[in-house]
């Protein structure tokens, strides 16, 4: 099948053999998960790593990549997330969450057996990510000049990025830019409504069959607690007009995540997080009802560990939702907030790096014998959080052994922290 990245890909490969870096902007749908990375393997024959925001997608992307390739998972293209790897000797293509790769420095701090790295749907802009790119720079930088960085965005402008990754001294590196596969997209809203949001959904789903649902539905929703809402509320709709109701989340097993993603003949509702936003194409889709929301990450100050809190999620967020009813034909989106209420949503979200709580990455730095403000940051983080961060970590003790020890959980430092004492005192069963 033809996709709109596959004029691009000799275009990639012969700036990749001049230079070291490459941006590349391409929507969704163009292909730029599943045709770049395999066409970077002919530039030598080390690893090509795809650094991916969801578990949900590197798993996809191997198992689609390897798939086209006519192989299994495991061999030529493999993939690693967290508590799971499938890949074997012969694998040189890797999709990798982005914690993975940084946790992976701390072992292999050259990346000696990787000739490039590719950072995907970078336009979330994931605190991991960001410090992915910049200890990938870093490293460039420094002991592997060879080292080539691709990074791929959708929706997010990449002018900046392309000048991070030139160097202040030096013009800004060209991007390369990819056509789309976007066909008529209708977008309709809704008034607010102080209706649960499972009874907006079946709502909004009743709306759809009484025009003729063509093709699969996608419902956005803010995480797993909401889906079972909804599957509720919708079960008597769904038995009446034969749909199937599959949930579709990060903490669900690989066979459950398939089955929601996987080629049927019925209608599929899929009740989904923002894991389907980006970087996956469900074939089919024909509609989507978006409830605006998504469960972000952040850190509680009572607690001073992470949490996740249900926000507004930005215009580029909703239009990436939106999209994904237009790939295979003509669609429609419902979403469940007013017009009003869109155009005064943020245009972008705000990168992690400006609102988390830098701790655990100050914590696995200090582990490289790094430090947070000195490294090169494509957006530098706030002074008052970095000054918190090195407070916590001098109260916790997090230096020298102790430091790399701690960072060998993948846990906040607070935590981290007494898994140490644990095993210090003879308390620790792990």
């Amino acid at each position: 099948m033809h996709l709109p990245i596959d004029e691009l890909l000799p275009a990639i490969r012969r700036d990749l053999r001049t230079a070291n870096h490459l941006v590349l902007e391409a929507p969704p749908g163009a292909g730029k998960t599943t045709r770049v990375p395999p066409a970077l393997l002919d530039l030598d024959g080390r690893e090509v790593l795809v650094l991916e925001p969801r578990r949900l997608a590197a798993r996809l992307a191997a198992r689609y990549v390897a798939n086209e390739r006519g192989e299994s998972v495991g061999e030529t293209v493999g993939y690693q997330v967290r508590f799971e790897e499938v890949a074997g000797p012969r694998t040189r293509l890797r999709f990798l969450t982005e914690g993975v790769l940084t946790r992976r420095m701390l072992s292999d701090p050259n990346l000696a057996r990787v000739g490039c790295v590719v950072l995907d749907e970078f336009h979330e802009r994931h605190l991991e990510g960001d410090l992915a790119l910049a200890l990938l720079r870093r490293l460039q930088r420094t002991t592997r000049p060879d080292l080539k960085i691709v990074v791929m965005s959708a929706t997010l402008d990449a002018a900046p990025i392309a000048q991070y990754l030139a160097g202040e001294e030096s013009a800004a590196l060209p991007v390369l830019r990819s056509a789309g596969r976007q066909h008529a997209l209708e977008i309709e809203y809704t008034p607010h409504s102080a209706a649960p949001l499972e009874d907006q959904v079946a709502a909004a789903l009743e709306r759809l069959a009484a025009r003729g649902l063509n093709g699969h539905a996608l419902v956005f929703l803010p995480g797993s607690f909401e889906i079972r809402r909804a599957q509720n509320a919708c079960a008597a709709l769904a038995r009446r007009h034969g749909w199937q109701l599959l949930p579709l989340y990060g903490d669900q097993s690989p066979e459950e995540q398939d089955r929601a993603v996987a080629p049927c003949a019925g209608t599929k509702i899929i009740l989904s997080t923002n894991v389907a936003e980006s970087s996956i194409t469900i074939e089919g889709v024909g509609a989507v009802i978006d409830s605006g929301l998504a469960r972000v990450a952040s850190h509680s100050p009572w607690s001073g560990l992470p949490a996740l809190q249900v926000a507004r999620v930005s215009q580029a967020s909703a239009n990436q939702r939106a999209g994904r009813a237009g790939r295979t034909g003509p669609g429609r989106a419902i979403r469940l907030y007013p017009l009003e209420d869109f155009v005064r949503r943020p245009a972008q979200d705000v990168p992690q790096i400006l609102r988390e709580d830098l701790a655990p990455t100050a914590l696995l730095l200090q582990a490289m014998n790094l430090d947070l403000a000195a490294l090169d940051w494509l957006d530098a983080p706030p002074a008052p959080a970095i000054v918190q961060a090195r407070e916590l970590l001098g109260q916790l003790g997090a230096t020298g052994s102790t430091a790399r020890e701690m960072a060998r959980y993948p846990l906040h430092p607070r935590l981290s922290r007494l898994m140490v004492e644990a095993r210090q005192i003879g308390r620790a069963h792990v």
